[in-house]
């Protein structure tokens, strides 16, 4: 079975998830921001073993941390979508603007979407939903009905489209033609925010 702990970090109180397999406690950890202290003493408080990081889009408080904890734990970046390079190669002065330090970040995978990604004997979906950022994807694991969104939908609301290579039009479509196929039922956790579901 496929279980999160959802922790907010950095001042954006973005929520870091870490998802992991409950027979083999592997672990990757999503949307590593910042306060990677935090997320790493969960991981070990756990006793998880943490595989890879995700990454659902190239903003600093889903990406800021991700180059620094990679490297701490000698594992792979995967994902974002390539179309969210430009972020991810200004990371390091993103976090000079908010007083965050921050790494530029490689990852080590494009993800694209219909890519199937694993964590320990559980598989998560990968989808392309381009809106917030050129190359947002979100993550989905069927067994639990459990998706990981990122800044595409809030409780609520939706993510902002008036950052650089936001589209408001992409996002809305996003939505209607990725997520909500996927069904009423679908518990979410958002990028910021508490969970919630599709309904």
């Amino acid at each position: 079975m496929l279980k999160a702990i959802v922790q907010p970090v950095t001042p954006f109180e973005q929520n870091a998830s870490i998802l992991y397999c409950s027979e083999t406690k592997k672990c990757a950890i999503v949307d590593p921001g910042g306060d990677i202290e935090i997320l790493l003493k969960i991981a070990k408080d756990n006793e998880l073993v943490p595989e890879k990081i995700l990454l659902t889009h190239g903003h600093i408080d889903h990406a800021g941390g991700a180059t620094e904890i990679a490297q701490i734990l000698r594992v792979e970046i995967h994902g974002p979508h390539k179309d969210d390079k430009f972020l991810l190669d200004s990371l390091a002065e993103q976090g000079k603007m908010f007083g965050l330090n921050s790494k530029d970040c490689s990852p080590d995978v494009w993800l694209n979407e219909g890519d199937i990604v694993t964590i320990g004997k559980e598989k998560l979906e990968t989808y392309f939903c381009p809106g917030h950022t050129p190359g947002h994807l979100i993550f989905y694991n069927l067994e639990s009905k459990l998706a990981i969104v990122g800044d595409v939908l809030f409780c609520g609301s939706i993510g902002r489209t008036d950052l650089p290579g936001g589209n408001f039009d992409d996002l809305i479509q996003s939505v209607k033609d990725k997520l909500w196929p996927l069904g009423r039922d679908i518990e979410f956790i958002p990028g910021h925010g508490p969970m919630s579901t599709f309904e």
